[in-house]
């Protein structure tokens, strides 16, 4: 005899429990638009919310694959995550895939418990700043850079002007309180677990094997045969994935008209992929 209880959705059978999950994939930056969406708190805050509304659930499951970028933007989306658990009374388990480094260790920071794959990339506890210099490309074109402020500090490491090494000092100084920043809130979330290891905060990274002997990563493993391993092999994964529109993109917002809009979505998204594709490449991806 067939029971009506295998006929109710699963969030409402007791006999099986249903985990949401949310995919955090790709660099965190400021901004986006409707030709690419980037990780930020404006994107991810949504997801969140959703996942940690079922009253039924007794955690959430994050997947982070982040190479890193804006700290700003790292830092918010771990409170966001941080804040909703201490409300929600809702256990946090994050499992890193290809790479949880950088903004994205960060991130993964915000789980009770950090599950990664053995070949996954962790760590990378770091700040980096990055650019180009052009002085000799515009004296051999022949251009004359003009340059007018009101601030003698506002064409800090401009780079169509000489370095100097007062502005770099200047940048170094900013990049130890950043940093300051990560290890804190690293070890803050990770506690007892940090095993003390003198390159840890040095921007390095490594395996997810070696991250947990470090202390960055509580177990190794993946998505679905953890959660099967915790809550039964009836456990029902529900992905949380963003709203999207009639012709299967992602929601985008205001832009400046139909046509400007689109334009200007092209040449940003176009920098934004060559940002991607640096911060990806450092790790091999």
């Amino acid at each position: 005899m067939v029971s009506l209880n295998s006929f109710l959705p699963a969030r409402f059978r007791k006999d099986i429990t249903v985990i949401p999950v949310v995919r955090l994939h790709g660099a965190i930056m400021a901004g986006g638009n409707q030709f690419r969406q980037n990780l930020n708190i404006a994107t991810v805050a949504p997801l969140l919310a959703r996942a940690f509304a079922d009253k039924q659930a007794p955690a959430v499951a994050i997947v982070v694959n982040s190479p890193g970028g804006s700290p700003v933007q790292s830092r918010l989306i771990y409170k966001r995550i941080r804040d909703l658990a201490a409300e929600k009374n809702k256990k946090v388990l994050m499992f890193v895939e290809d790479v949880a480094a950088s903004g994205g260790y960060m991130i993964a920071c915000a789980g009770d418990e950090i599950i990664a794959d053995p070949s996954s990339v962790v760590g990378s506890i770091g700040v980096i700043s990055a650019g180009f210099g052009f002085t000799g490309l515009i004296d051999k074109i022949g251009v004359e850079r003009r340059v007018y402020t009101a601030g003698e500090n506002k064409s800090l490491l401009d780079p169509f002007q000489p370095e100097k090494a007062e502005d770099v000092a200047r940048l170094k100084d900013l990049q130890l309180e950043i940093h300051k920043v990560f290890i804190d809130l690293v070890k803050t979330s990770r506690g007892p677990r940090l095993n003390d290891v003198p390159e840890m905060f040095t921007g390095q990274f490594w395996t997810g094997i070696r991250g947990k002997d470090m202390g960055l990563v509580d177990e190794l493993g993946d998505l679905r045969s953890t959660l099967r391993a915790r809550y039964g092999d009836k456990v029902k994964l529900r992905l949380i994935a963003a709203q999207r529109g009639l012709f299967g993109r992602r929601m985008p917002g205001a832009n400046a008209g139909l046509a400007g809009g689109v334009l200007a979505g092209i040449g940003e998204a176009g920098l934004n992929s060559l940002d991607e594709r640096a911060l990806w490449s450092r790790y091999g991806l």
